[in-house]
């Protein structure tokens, strides 16, 4: 079941930092397993509260998570990501509650161990590691399909940096694909942050695309629409005839099984389909004139 974070904390899209931090508080106070020792509905409620809070109290999270819903959100963040560099001692020492590693290491996972930053690491404190960078990158409509490499500069530490991406056939507009290593430092010596690379698909002159299947506009005569015909279909691997069926209609559409997105991750090859425009010309020659006038004579 999806999570709207908002409704979790009881406020509006718009909220402030300052009503969301206010909304968590009152919350927190309310099913904190302080409180609530042994109440495993409380329990479950405070954990969706405070990972409310530590999406919509980060600014680049609560942006992320308003673009893509909770559902993309979910797709580009793990629960590491969610709670890396969250720290809640301030609030939890208000209220002289137990503190937030040993409560985390609790509730998300950690046995025994610490929580900070979102990791656990045998029962002791991991070195916090640093933030994650986000960029866009921009490739060819071409390049997302058959995949390939890419340069880019990066400029950390005050240099800039060439860094080669390996795009993998199929990425999807919006995919993110993750260089290690590659972020910010981290501010207390543990290791740096990667770069997370946020994937913008060029438009293609010829192709569009749907999901694994791609689309293209095929012009037919009006006879060949009428009597049957062939024509050529550009394909990713070049010129393909086939055979258009008498009768066709501009819209329809032709299957060319397997000539789509190629195939990745265990997924079959998507499908081209070749879309069926039927052309009709401005200008008639005499003797074409004559003929569509004994065509319309005959009723068609």
């Amino acid at each position: 079941m999806a999570k709207d974070y908002y409704a979790l904390l009881g406020v509006e899209k718009g909220a402030s930092p300052e009503q969301i931090k206010k909304a968590y508080r009152k919350l927190a106070v309310r099913y904190h397993p302080d409180k609530n020792p042994g109440d495993k509905s409380a329990e479950e409620r405070f954990k969706e509260v405070t990972e409310a809070y530590a999406v919509l109290s980060d600014p680049e999270k609560r942006r992320q998570y308003d673009q893509f819903g909770e559902t993309g959100f979910h797709q580009r963040f793990s629960q590491e990501d969610i709670f890396r560099n969250v720290d809640l001692n301030d609030i939890f020492r208000e209220f002289g509650f137990g503190g937030g590693d040993e409560l985390f290491s609790q509730l998300f996972g950690g046995r025994g161990g610490a929580f900070r930053g979102g990791t656990f690491h045998g029962g002791r404190v991991r070195p916090v590691k640093g933030q994650d960078l986000l960029l866009r990158l921009t490739i060819p409509f071409r390049q997302a399909i058959l995949g390939g490499e890419r340069q880019i500069d990066l400029t950390r530490h005050g240099h800039a940096e060439p860094i080669k991406v390996r795009i993998p056939p199929g990425v999807e507009n919006g995919q993110k694909l993750r260089v290690a290593g590659k972020g910010a430092s981290s501010p207390a010596g543990g290791p740096p942050g990667d770069l997370l690379l946020e994937i913008e698909i060029g438009a293609d002159p010829v192709f569009t695309r749907d999901g694994n299947d791609l689309s293209v506009s095929v012009a037919v005569p009006f006879s060949g629409a009428c009597l049957g015909t062939s024509v050529e279909v550009p394909t990713l691997e070049g010129i393909k005839r086939v055979k258009v069926k008498p009768g066709s209609k501009s819209g329809s559409r032709i299957r060319l099984k397997g000539f789509g997105v190629v195939g990745h991750a265990g997924q079959a090859a998507g499908d081209l389909y070749a879309v069926i425009e039927v052309t009709v010309p401005k200008k008639l020659t005499a003797v074409q004139e004559k003929l569509l006038q004994e065509l319309r004579n005959s009723g068609l």
